[in-house]
């Protein structure tokens, strides 16, 4: 896998919010597009990402959700990736931050994609023969 290239198996175009998105339109956004996180960009540039695992603290504080803006709950997103990295450096870079979404970025650093842990398990799966 190290000569395979995170451009291959990564899911484009990506889903963006604002950090002033409130969390009740992009948990909508997530399910209407069936998708585990939304981007966060401000002017254009990567600020952080909402994943599905979020909406567990969101749901969990009871905070009144159609007027808490996704700055609230975002995770800042110091794990990026550009399509030219090895999927095998992604992945081990993922178990050991422990996420399962990483944005993919050019060289200027716009969001061009995301790996994700079922993208790397659906080509793997696809290398793999099928077991008895």
């Amino acid at each position: 896998m190290d000569d395979i290239f995170v451009a291959r198996v990564m899911s484009s175009p990506v889903q963006t919010v604002t950090p002033d998105t409130l969390v009740e339109d992009a948990a909508k956004k997530m399910l209407d597009e069936e998708i585990g996180s939304v981007v966060v960009v401000d002017d254009g540039h990567l600020v952080g990402i909402l994943t599905n695992t979020d909406f567990v603290r969101i749901v969990a504080e009871r905070r009144p959700k159609d007027q808490t803006p996704v700055s609230e709950y975002m995770s800042d997103t110091a794990v990026t990736t550009t399509a030219q990295v090895p999927i095998a450096q992604v992945a081990e870079s993922m178990i050991e931050h422990g996420i399962h979404h990483v944005p993919v970025v050019d060289d200027g650093g716009a969001v061009i994609g995301m790996v994700t842990t079922t993208d790397l398990a659906s080509y793997v799966s696809e290398l793999q023969p099928a077991r008895a």
